[in-house]
């Protein structure tokens, strides 16, 4: 359940002071989301020990996690022009790339600290026992779906990388003899796009996976499977370099998991790849 629905369900249960904070969260959660517990009870005309009331009673462990949820719920509504404004324009140019270095730092290390392992190794197991996989992305997510897709050939035979923007991919999809594995990478704005593409392979009989940058994320529900790659602080374009990392993790798991058979076809792409002279070679 999304902040914004908790706070519309169990509205009835709080107290006045805890509506007010509720009324403002819900006027302002653009300017909420980056205030500190003080800073919210200031704004709000209540204590702090209410500011941690209400975040108990709202179900979360703690205002981190709160904050986390107001971001994801924030996130999804942000357009590009109020992403470039949050970039602080103003600031020394030092500043503004120190800034987005330690962002995407930070988004690792919660990547790191969530990492959920039995959730991945039953990717991975899928991933490979999968008679044909279908890799989809759109947009910004595209370039993602492109890499894991990409890197899959070099692991197993039967991949292919598809656009969500294409309405051929929803045909294609459509028209296949199920069951195949079709993984959907998504990310903030999440294109409506990739939310049909996901009811129509659940539809047809397909196993869906997904993967996406926050829960809120509308295709979650239709998968079968499905990780959260978390992301902390807004950004232009979404948070490269965390999702990069979990792809790269889940390929390395892969040829670990697949042993002599990924060998055997990594053996065959090999000797492709000099007879047709793919690749630069110093020496000739």
């Amino acid at each position: 359940m999304s902040l914004k629905e908790r706070l519309a369900q169990r509205r009835s249960e709080l107290t006045p002071k805890g509506r007010q904070l509720a009324d403002f969260i819900r006027q302002n959660p653009r300017r909420a989301v980056f205030l500190r517990t003080r800073a919210l009870a200031d704004a709000c005309g209540v204590s702090e020990a209410t500011v941690i009331r209400f975040v108990d009673r709202l179900g979360y462990k703690g205002y981190p996690e709160f904050i986390q949820a107001l971001r994801d719920w924030v996130d999804t509504e942000l357009t590009l022009v109020d992403r470039v404004d949050l970039m602080d324009p103003n600031a020394p140019e030092n500043e503004r790339i120190a800034k987005v270095i330690f962002n995407e730092i930070t988004n690792l290390r919660m990547l790191f600290e969530s990492m959920n392992i039995p959730a991945i190794q039953a990717m991975v197991t899928r991933i490979l026992t999968a008679n044909e996989v279908y890799v989809v992305g759109s947009r910004l997510s595209h370039t993602f779906a492109y890499y894991l897709g990409w890197s899959l050939t070099k692991i197993r035979t039967g991949v292919q990388t598809l656009k969500g923007s294409d309405s051929t991919t929803i045909d294609l999809l459509s028209t296949l003899p199920p069951p195949v594995l079709v993984i959907i990478l998504t990310t903030a704005r999440y294109p409506n796009e990739l939310v049909r593409l996901a009811k129509a392979v659940r539809r047809v009989g397909h196993d869906l996976m997904v993967i996406t940058d926050g829960p809120l994320s509308p295709v979650i529900g239709f998968a079968h499977q499905s990780y959260v790659v978390p992301c902390q602080h807004f950004s232009l374009a979404g948070s490269p370099s965390a999702m990069h990392c979990f792809l790269t993790c889940m390929i390395h798991e892969l040829i670990h998991q697949g042993g002599a058979e990924v060998r055997q076809h990594q053996e065959m792409l090999e000797r492709v790849i000099r007879e047709n002279d793919v690749f630069f070679n110093l020496e000739r």
